[in-house]
């Protein structure tokens, strides 16, 4: 199997020399040049350029609105209008909604708010989309999709001042529990985008809350800031004895999953649980400035450098060339004087420096490393289906001697110095302290990094250069002090934890944690690209199917953009929700960001990732599932075309998907973060055979992401043996350029203690031991805590004073004379007894 071939990429002629064919000596190598063709199409590299590509918390303002809508539910922009209109006729006369002062307009709004607390649904449906007319910007009376976008901002603003958003999380509460829709969608066989009217509308009102809200402009007035702030703190906390917010959302996805309420339009849900999540908590840029916050507050060192403004300057690596390096194309002797064995080992030398493009044999099949024997024993059959081609077919691709201009030129362009300042553990410092004593004293001495006696003068040096480079990081600081806490209890006492937003949305999390990563997954593999339709798998294309299905050519070609772009966006949510929940728990606590992980790797996320990436990633970031004319708020302004092939066609002119992209790199950060110094999961990235997969994405060329697919090939690196490691020079380079130094980080060599296969079941069981102790320790503990300390002296107790209820002194002496003095004592049985 094959990946489809990417557009716009080409490549020479199907022949050698490009004459459209021949004879005789021609007819190999047109058949080794139709194979190479063949392969670069399939590979997508060859003309893949570099992507300008600026990472962010989420993309343009009017971008993330555009997502919300599907292109099913165009037609009820007019519907949403409509209903504005015919309610603003009856209550205002002669004007519209832009010419009235504020204080009309929030009249109105209090009015519209009156009118939703009917009995009737069909009404209150009426009101809730005039509502929703005035969050889209009341674009029946702008001329311009600015104006669309401001006064939707500004209407956002006046909506939640004037309270909407309370009353329509009441509505929700009343659509999540309505049990007539829930059957009725379970009785139908194919729900449609009819069955979740009020739940779109309802989560569209509030999702443009939140969207506009959180978005922060210097021009903003001091009244709308203030009320960001109180509108934060509404989401985060929990207001009127109820859940925060997310944590309802949360219990929605759930219920969709377990097939419950499939007319959940799970998208929209989506995409309002990650806004909120990254309004309440901040984005990946607050998240660095918090970092370096609580690094100041534990007392450790400020941070080197910052991550994200040096992933910004990187530049990409090109993809692996179909020529041979220049400095070794200078030093290749000619093939005609390759003879004996020699030139078989200047040919294994030559073949080597290709490698990365044809050490796959199919693009959806990977092999196990070979071992050495394996390699020694291999024919050269076996050698050309690992991909390594015989001199003939490397001739063609030798180019001529360079030129000094073009080396100078290589030679400018060249990186100066590596981007990152190198880090090393108190582990690292102590284990190569263990290896010298051992090897010049006989003896060790535990975790002593000070002692340096008796070793020769190179150690010492070598020594105070890992501790000029020695970080501890936040995690050490934690897990340090919960082994303290564990171990001490009595005398640390109470742990005084702050009540964070983080803090409170974990707490609510807790108990349901593991269902509520479940379902997730389960919706990321539905949409996912590589995933076959299955009968039994859930059904998120709820709110994007239309009542009647398309008829003609063009209506299925519309639908089938619309489904893709659906999948996209979920994809999209998943992922970067996942990141940032992740990441805010590692920050407020290491075991929260563990517990988080575990259940993650327990619901097959990394084979889930893997298959994720195991499709043609170019292909996938240049796709264009979008229809511009039909994106909010383009559609709004013009007339909507006519349906034709063009106007589906005519899109941007972006060279990629801005959100696939995205995507891409927040399931490769994810996964980083499930795998880093976790040697059993590391292992799991070698069982399913992930070096290939992820290799194929260095084909893109953005900086960010081949950054991380380079760091999860690094720290497999060790287990994929030394033939991979021979095959993939090009691609250690790139690590060694790109990804940070650990200082004796021995990964290029696979002679790490760390590297052997010990039992890594236990490596997951005593993590998971820690993090129960840790959530006993501090969620389950009762009020009464069993090492509060016990008072024997018995002066002392009968002494203490308690503060007895109001009804005691009644009651008291009619108690005496029951429960005592009327009581006889049998003084001998008491005896007895003892």
């Amino acid at each position: 199997m094959e990946d489809p071939a990417v557009p716009g990429t080409g490549g020479p002629p199907a022949n050698g020399n490009g004459n459209g064919g021949g004879k005789g000596k021609q007819a190999a190598p047109k058949g080794r040049e139709a194979f190479r063709s063949q392969r670069r199409e399939s590979e997508g590299s060859v003309d893949c350029p570099t992507l300008e590509f600026e990472y962010g918390d989420a993309d343009g303002h009017a971008a993330e609105l555009s997502e919300l809508y599907s292109y099913t539910e165009n037609l009820e922009f007019t519907n949403n209008r409509r209903c504005f209109e015919e309610d603003f006729k009856t209550q205002v006369q002669g004007k519209e909604w832009l010419e009235l002062e504020e204080d009309a307009q929030k009249a109105y709004i209090m009015g519209l708010l009156d009118r939703l607390e009917v009995v009737s649904r069909e009404r209150r449906l009426k009101v809730a989309r005039a509502v929703l007319y005035l969050a889209q910007g009341t674009f029946g009376e702008c001329d311009s999709e600015v104006d669309v976008l401001h006064w939707s901002r500004y209407n956002c603003f006046l909506l939640y001042q004037m309270g909407t958003f309370s009353t329509f999380l009441e509505l929700l509460h009343m659509e999540i529990d309505n049990s007539q829709a829930c059957s009725s969608a379970l009785r139908k066989p194919a729900v449609s985008i009819a069955d979740s009217t009020e739940l779109r509308v309802l989560l569209s009102v509030m999702y443009l809350m939140v969207e506009n809200i959180r978005l922060e402009r210097e021009t903003d007035p001091c009244g709308w800031r203030t009320a960001r702030e109180t509108f934060r703190t509404e989401l985060s906390f929990s207001m009127h004895n109820e859940e925060p917010f997310a944590l309802l959302l949360f219990s929605m996805v759930t219920k969709f999953c377990s097939g419950l309420a499939p007319h959940f339009p799970i998208k929209k849900v989506l995409l309002l649980l990650w806004k909120v999540v990254m309004f309440t908590l901040g984005g990946f840029e607050h998240l660095q400035t918090l970092k370096v916050q609580k690094r100041a507050e534990l007392g450790l060192p400020p941070l080197a450098e910052d991550s994200i403004q040096v992933v910004k300057s990187m530049r990409a690596a090109s993809p692996p060339s179909y020529t041979l390096d220049l400095g070794e194309s200078q030093l290749a002797p000619p093939p005609s004087k390759l003879r004996g064995r020699r030139g078989s080992r200047r040919q294994l030398l030559t073949k080597q420096d290709s490698l990365d493009i044809y050490n796959e044999r199919d693009l959806f099949k990977t092999e196990e490393p070979a071992t050495e024997e394996e390699e020694e024993s291999a024919g050269d059959g076996e050698r050309t289906l690992d991909g390594e081609l015989d001199l003939l077919e490397q001739d063609p691709l030798v180019p001529p001697p360079p030129s000094e201009a073009s080396l100078s030129a290589e030679r400018v362009t060249f990186p100066k110095g590596l981007p990152w300042a190198p880090k090393v553990r108190q582990k690292d410092i102590e284990h190569f302290l263990e290896m010298s004593r051992n090897k010049f004293i006989g003896f060790t001495l535990g975790q002593d990094t000070d002692t340096l006696v008796g070793l020769p003068r190179p150690i010492h040096e070598s020594v105070k250069t890992l501790k000029q480079h020695k970080y501890i990081s936040i995690a050490d600081v934690q897990i340090k002090n919960e082994e303290e806490l564990e171990k001490c209890p009595m005398s640390l006492g109470e742990e005084v934890v702050p009540e964070t937003p983080c803090e409170i949305l974990y707490q609510g999390m807790l108990y349901s944690l593991p269902q509520y990563m479940i379902a997730l997954l389960k919706i990321l593999l539905a949409a996912a690209p590589t995933s076959k339709a299955k009968t039994d798998s859930i059904n998120i294309l709820a709110d994007v199917l239309p009542e009647e299905m398309p008829i003609t050519v063009l209506q299925s070609m519309k639908l089938g953009i619309d489904v893709n772009r659906h999948k996209e966006i979920i994809v999209k949510s998943i992922s970067t929700l996942l990141l940032l929940l992740l990441k805010h728990f590692k920050l407020n606590h290491i075991y929260q960001f563990e517990y988080v992980s575990q259940h993650l790797v327990f619901a097959n996320c990394i084979p889930l990732i893997l298959k994720f990436f195991n499709q043609n990633i170019l292909s996938y970031i240049t796709a264009k599932n979008s229809i511009s004319v039909l994106d909010y708020p383009c559609c709004t302004i013009q007339d909507l075309p006519e349906l034709t092939t063009e106007s589906l066609e005519a899109g941007d002119n972006s060279q990629f998907c801005w959100r696939n992209l995205f995507s891409c790199i927040n399931l490769l950060r994810l996964l980083n973060k499930l795998t880093k110094w976790k040697h059993s999961r590391t292992m799991m990235l070698v069982v399913f055979k992930s070096a290939p997969i992820l290799k194929r994405a260095l084909k893109v060329k953005q900086a960010m992401l081949q950054l991380y697919v380079l760091k999860l090939l690094k720290i497999q690196t060790k287990y994929l043996g030394r033939q991979w490691r021979k095959s993939n020079m090009k691609t250690m380079s790139a690590i060694y350029q790109k990804v940070r130094h650990r200082m004796n980080d021995d990964w290029a060599y696979g002679n790490d203690i760390d590297a052997r296969p010990w039992d890594f079941q236990a490596e997951e069981c005593t993590l998971r031991a820690n993090i129960e102790a840790f959530n006993s320790r501090r969620y389950d503990r009762p009020q009464d805590s069993e090492f509060s300390p016990v008072d024997n002296c018995l002066q002392s107790v009968l002494g203490q004073r308690l503060d007895l209820p109001e009804d005691f002194h009644y009651s008291y002496e009619l108690w005496l004379e029951r429960e005592v003095f009327s009581q006889p004592i049998c003084w001998e049985e008491l005896l007895q007894n003892h």
